[in-house]
């Protein structure tokens, strides 16, 4: 399947992906993003590889299963994002993205999903040794936390972004880990370890972030 009709609607806050599926198409989604059905549609469950299943829930923290929506007429299947925000769309024609782990939303195609090791720098910058990792031919959906900002740098151009707004990027991005400012910034500023990327390249980015909504809701949660 080369391509899906779909729209994003309810953005940007509360984005709502519905897609529409001639016979035979299907749609594969994170197991608790489904919303409704319209149609003839078959569900299946599968894990998309138990190797892969078991290393996207150990190590990026996402759900062990995955549901594949098949139509067996016109239908139209919509999906939703646990957290509010905006919804993208990223074509993969034998390419590779990585995405946070929190990111992932959907996919159509022959599309592989596994993770992708951040190495030392990686385990630095946030705590995290991998990504997701999307590749093949295709497309996927990401979802943001807030709205969703498309950064484009020229051959040679970089950008020191902070890690919890990103949202995905291409697989060949050259980025590397670093401290944000001098030491008093690093050491005061309340960033740390930031990581800086370079072009060319496309990064997706949100521009909210869960640790500060968690940390204002200390106050009001029960141990």
């Amino acid at each position: 399947m080369s391509s899906v009709e779909w729209r994003v609607e309810q953005r940007p806050a509360y984005s709502v992906l519905k897609v529409s599926l001639r016979p035979g198409e299907e749609v594969t989604a994170e197991a608790g993003s489904f919303l409704l059905y319209r149609g003839d549609v078959e569900v299946a469950t599968s894990t998309g590889g138990v190797l892969h299943a078991l290393l996207r829930s150990t190590l990026a923290g996402e759900s062990f299963f995955m549901n594949t929506l098949r139509a067996r007429g016109s239908a139209e299947v919509w999906l939703a994002p646990s957290l509010p925000g905006d919804i993208a769309y990223i074509p993969l024609q034998g390419t590779a993205w990585l995405v946070q782990d929190s990111s992932y939303l959907a996919h159509h195609g022959d599309v592989k999903v596994s993770v992708a090791w951040r190495g030392l720098s990686g385990l630095l910058a946030e705590g995290q040794l991998v990504w997701l990792k999307v590749e093949g031919s295709g497309g996927v959906w990401v979802n943001s936390y807030g709205g969703m900002e498309q950064l484009s740098l020229a051959p040679g151009e970089t950008a020191v972004i902070d890690n919890f707004h990103f949202v995905a990027m291409p697989e060949g991005t050259r980025w590397r880990a670093r401290r944000f400012g001098g030491w008093k910034s690093f050491l005061l500023g309340g960033e740390g370890i930031v990581f800086e990327a370079e072009g060319p390249t496309t990064i997706l980015l949100q521009t909210r972030t869960l640790p500060p909504l968690a940390y204002r809701l200390r106050p009001f949660l029960k141990e």
